[in-house]
């Protein structure tokens, strides 16, 4: 069994930044990845031909960890011949689609190091141990089905958000959450499509109304939200300012009053909000439908989702108002931008939760350097990139503070490594003069 300095389990765009931290770090670790695609995704069912994203092209991999990488979306464009036209946009932040193509780009840079279509199933300790300074992993290949193990001195968790649909809802061929979008609706014959609908009232469900609109021009289109209409996201300066990585410190270090007024405040930056640019379109253009007396896109506000069922080849939506008006809706399809959950990484630590303390709450404790705390029975590092809402704040589950939260983790291995070979070595030249 080969046993690495670092195993990282998933690889999406934060454990990709964690490999190009250890790439670019002078001192050299040992690391492999794991993941259950076939191949190196980030929501590609969401890349919409219009969607552009919310961060700026400076927030990559790499750039607010070290300025000069290689790894930069920069050093991506001057590459593809792009850089001086990108410029000339005058645009901060990329289509995803063009974003995606830079991470697939540094994807393949260390690509050596990763095996896809690999599924971490348990992790364990070596028998016959006292305190571990490793764990065993066991790795199931999703094409053939069998098992091998590998050893691990820590392990970075990062398995990503996990799609929520509503409580009773069930996903089919007609009836999609927002994170299989894209695949599905290109399954369907468009011409099949007549009627459909969108559940939410953030970014997802906004882009994905404005698609179907404009894919499908001979259908009618329903927008199904909760609020009054989209809420705009506060992408202000000084809003923009608790994605900072020295943010971080100000949620960590804070009092329970200080964590609740942060989120308080600082929901409208990334929850259940929706760019301008894409609320004052979508709004245009029913107004544009009522000038023309052809009305193709609705809006049901104030509206809950009560049940969905399929009836003959349709699919009904049953549906309650603010004001206790029910109704019913009949579609061929509906879309549920219904949001993500947290990683939950205590499944896939199994036997190895008994080691690792928890807050009153029963959440894992987390220290700053993103490491689980554990008690001193187990040596190895546990360490989450996700799943850290509650102890790190708002960009725990973004793309902002990947660069310097890869760099932070990579700094807390090498300097707990160099921890322990120095006591080591000290032990060793104790029982040395000893026996002298």
């Amino acid at each position: 069994m080969k046993t690495y300095d670092v195993v990282g389990v998933g690889f999406g765009p934060s454990n990709l930044s964690l490999a190009i931290a250890l790439d670019e770090h002078p001192a050299g670790m040992t690391a492999a990845f794991f993941e259950r695609q076939s191949s190196f995704g980030w929501h590609r069912n969401m890349l919409l031909p219009s969607a552009t994203m919310q961060i700026s092209f400076l927030k990559d991999l790499a750039t607010f960890r070290n300025p000069t990488s290689p790894f930069s979306f920069v050093s991506f464009l001057h590459e593809h011949g792009r850089l001086p036209r990108f410029v000339n946009n005058q645009d901060f932040f990329p289509t995803r689609q063009e974003f995606h193509q830079y991470l697939e780009w540094a994807e393949t840079r260390v690509s050596h190091q990763v095996s896809y279509r690999s599924e971490v199933t348990s992790m364990r300790l070596p028998q016959g141990t006292g305190a571990a300074t490793h764990v065993k992993i066991a790795i199931r290949d999703t094409s053939r089905g069998d098992i091998r193990w590998v050893g691990a001195r820590n392990v970075v968790v990062s398995t990503g958000l996990v799609p929520r649909m509503p409580h009773g809802v069930i996903a089919d061929q007609r009836v999609w959450h927002s994170s299989e979008f894209l695949g599905k609706f290109q399954a369907m014959n468009p011409a099949e499509l007549r009627t459909v609908a969108v559940v939410g009232a953030g970014q997802s469900a906004a882009e994905i109304t404005r698609f179907m609109h404009d894919a499908l021009p001979h259908a009618q289109v329903y927008s199904i939200m909760p609020s009054y209409g989209y809420s705009v996201a506060d992408d202000t300066p000084f809003a923009n300012q608790v994605f900072d990585p020295a943010a971080v410190d100000d949620y960590y270090y804070g009092s329970d009053q200080a964590r609740e007024a942060f989120w308080r405040y600082h929901r409208n930056t990334n929850y259940s909000v929706v760019d301008d640019e894409v609320i004052r379109d979508l709004f245009r253009r029913t107004y544009d439908e009522e000038v023309r007396d052809h009305r193709r896109l609705h809006f049901l506000n104030l509206t809950r989702v009560t049940e969905v069922k399929r009836v003959g080849d349709e699919t009904r939506v049953l549906l309650d108002s603010m004001a206790g008006v029910t109704s019913e809706l009949d579609v061929d399809a509906i879309v549920f931008a219904s949001g993500y959950d947290s990683m939950d990484p205590t499944r896939l630590l199994g036997d190895l939760n008994r080691f690792c303390l928890t807050d009153e709450h029963g959440r894992l404790r987390v220290e700053r350097d993103y490491r689980v705390a554990t008690t001193s029975d187990l040596g190895c590092g546990i360490y989450l990139q996700g799943g850290t809402e509650h102890t790190h704040g708002l960009s725990s589950a973004l793309l902002s503070n990947i660069a310097v939260r890869s760099g932070e983790i990579v700094e807390s291995i090498m300097r707990r490594k160099a921890g322990f070979e120095d006591g080591f070595a000290g032990a060793f030249e104790e029982v040395r003069r000893d026996a002298a």
